[in-house]
């Protein structure tokens, strides 16, 4: 069950590879070949691992985009009242 999360958690963060620092794209690039090689990470690694998604991966909820949309919504009405 660990290797199903242990390769989503890689998955996810294949997107994110260019904002990673030099120190968390070597560990995740070590992490990647382990996973290649269908090696399950150790208790520590996996902690990095998850460390770095909960750093880099940002999941948005409903609440949080309706709360952009009325915050664009309402910049965009006082737009035309402010020229």
């Amino acid at each position: 069950m660990r290797t199903i999360e242990q390769r989503k958690l890689i998955s996810d963060l294949k997107d994110y590879v260019s904002k990673m620092d030099r120190t968390d794209r070597y560990d995740f690039e070590m992490f990647q070949k382990r996973d290649k090689d269908d090696e399950e990470l150790d208790d520590q690694s996996y902690a990095r691992l998850e460390g770095m998604h909960k750093r880099y991966v940002v999941k948005k909820t409903k609440a949080d985009i309706e709360a952009l949309l009325k915050k664009y919504s309402s910049q965009s009405k006082k737009e035309p009242d402010q020229e």
